[in-house]
Order: structure tokens, then C-alpha cells, then sequence
């Protein structure tokens, strides 16, 4: 939860002047944080927040923008929500911010999504919806596989006005239902970061995109390390075998064994990790790679053969298995 407080508290502490684009952020709080409640037979507008900042945030904004009367109330930890949060409430007048912020409409129908005249703002103002939505319930989590930006939805129409403004910004995301709770999630790296730097939490961003791609670095690194023990293990695992049944052709053929073919088998007896090129500019006289490997293939087929004819286990029958 360290980079979702981070982005949280660099978020916080933008303050944009215009109008338009205070009023977005402030409405989408509202939105992602609390909505509507019934007290006493009024409508009351509640935003429930877990810092204390963005509860005095959101209150001194209702008073500038719309002269609203709100009091924050302390609410204790409860259930699976950990830590204290802070609730946002306007009582008196409640029903006139309903509408005046759009959680209302004209026949004081809650509205379940965002007012449209936020979603078809201008580019600030789309940042500024994702930047409210994200301070009332977003999270960040670390560069990796199950990296994401997300952030919980109190209704399918206000996940999916908040997917059409991050799309409406060129930013891919994505709404689903997680436990039944509507989430919007932007989960490839180079969406996160812009998604980041966009809602104006840049050093986080810049943070974040460091970290996932020292991640990839070390990733890469590591697959290559793998790749290579993978190899040589294989390598290892090829030369015991080829030894194993040389070892078996010579004991096989006996005296039989062509001086040729003999000489080829000891070399590679007596160089067990040297490469075919090497062994050839140690044969005496000096032969091609592909000489040795001619050699020591029909060293083998010869005992093989032998075997065959007489009925005994051939050199395959020396290969080790995995379980020795």
C-alpha cells in the first residue's frame, strides 16, 4: 500500500484553480467515496475518505464552490477495512448538492453514473475525474505481474464513465466485477504510468516506471542465467551419456575395435568436457570435428550391432537414468 499512499498524497495536494476542472475532481469524490444517504427523512451527501487531508480537501472545497455547510465525522475501523477513515457529510441543504452536483437529477432520481457534462470535458477535466476517483478509492500496486492501477466502482455506469474518460484520453482500461464489486483497471505498464501522469502524480509515475523497468532488467537477466544453466546442464547430461556408452562399445567389441575407431572412443574418455573441434587438434594425427563425431557414431552402431547378434544389452543400456 506504500505507492498508493504516495499517489494519494501527491495527488492531494494538486490544486487546480479552474472551475470546471475543481468541480470534476470534487464530483467524482462524491461519487467514488460515499453518494446519497437518507437522515431524518432528508437527503444527505456523505463521502466516506481514509486520510484526514483529503477530508478537510473535500470539505473546504464544498464550502468554496458551492457554500456548503459539511462536517467530518472520525469513523473507526470495522470488518476488513483497516485504519480509521473520515466521513464527509452535508446534511443541511443536502439535496441541493445532490443536484447541483449531479447525484441527482431534475426528478431527484439518483444518478448512478457520472453527469455527462463531466465525461465530455475537456482533457484536464477527464484527469480530473480519474484523480477524485482515485483519492476516494484507488490503488497502485507494484510493478510486476499482477500490476495495476485500480480503482472500485460504486455502480457499472460509474466504472464505465470512468473507462470512457481514460479512453477519451487515448489510456486503455478495462471494467470488471470482482466479488461483486465493480473495478476499473489498467494493468499494461505504459498505461499505468501514463494513467499516473495524467491525474498529475508525475514523481510517482516516474518512481513506478524505474522500478518496473529495473524489474524487466533483472527479469531478463535472469532468464538468460537460467537459459545458460539449462544448457549446460544438458551439455552435462549429454557428455555423461556419450562416455557411458563408449565406455559399453569398447567393453562390447573388445579386441575387435578398429584402431581408428578405438582411438576416437579414448579420446573422448580421456577429454570428457572438451568440444569435438577439440578432441580433433588432439587426435594424433589431427582430425575435423565432424571426422570425430564420424568416428564415435560408428564405434557405437558397430557395438550396437555386435550386441544385437548376441543377445546381450547394447550401449543405451549404459545411459544413466535420472533416477541414479
Amino acid at each position: 500500500m506504500a505507492l498508493t499512499a504516495d499517489v494519494k498524497g501527491e495527488l492531494v495536494s494538486i490544486r487546480d484553480p479552474r472551475p470546471s476542472v475543481r468541480v470534476a475532481e470534487l464530483t467524482s469524490i462524491l461519487r467514488f467515496a460515499g453518494g446519497l444517504h437518507s437522515i431524518a427523512g432528508r437527503v444527505a451527501v456523505e463521502a466516506e475518505v481514509d486520510a484526514e487531508v483529503l477530508a478537510r480537501r473535500v470539505a473546504r472545497d464544498l464550502v468554496e464552490i458551492y457554500a456548503a455547510r459539511p462536517e467530518i465525522v472520525p469513523v473507526q475501523a470495522s470488518g476488513s477495512r483497516s485504519g480509521n477513515h473520515w466521513a464527509v457529510r452535508v446534511i443541511e441543504g443536502g439535496e441541493t448538492l445532490a443536484r447541483q452536483t449531479g447525484l441527482l437529477d431534475q426528478r431527484r432520481r439518483p444518478v448512478r453514473g457520472l453527469p455527462n457534462r463531466l465525461t465530455t470535458g475537456t482533457r484536464d477535466d477527464l484527469a480530473a475525474i480519474w484523480r477524485g476517483a482515485f483519492l476516494a478509492a484507488g490503488t497502485l500496486t507494484e510493478p510486476g505481474r499482477s500490476a495495476a492501477v485500480e480503482v472500485s466502482a460504486p455502480s457499472g455506469e460509474a466504472a464505465m464513465a470512468l473507462v470512457g474518460a481514460a479512453h477519451r484520453m487515448g489510456i486503455a482500461t478495462k471494467a470488471r466485477e470482482v466479488r461483486g464489486v465493480p473495478r476499473v483497471v489498467v494493468r499494461e505498464g505504459e498505461s499505468i504510468r501514463a494513467i499516473l501522469a495524467a491525474m498529475g502524480a508525475v514523481r510517482t509515475a516516474a518512481a513506478w516506471d524505474e522500478m518496473r523497468q529495473r524489474r524487466e532488467v533483472r527479469a531478463g537477466v535472469n532468464r538468460l542465467v537460467n537459459f545458460d544453466d539449462a544448457n549446460l546442464r544438458r551439455s552435462a547430461q549429454a557428455a555423461v551419456a556419450a562416455c557411458a556408452r563408449i565406455e559399453r562399445a569398447l567393453e562390447i567389441l573388445a579386441d575387435e575395435v578398429p584402431d581408428h575407431l578405438r582411438q576416437a572412443g579414448e579420446l573422448r574418455l580421456a577429454h570428457r568436457d572438451a568440444s569435438l573441434d577439440e578432441l580433433g587438434h588432439r587426435a594424433d594425427p589431427p582430425l575435423t570435428k565432424d571426422a570425430v563425431a564420424g568416428r564415435i557414431r560408428r564405434l557405437l552402431a558397430m557395438a550396437d550391432k555386435r550386441a544385437e547378434v548376441e543377445g546381450i544389452p547394447g550401449t543405451e543400456a549404459a545411459v544413466p537414468t535420472g533416477e541414479d
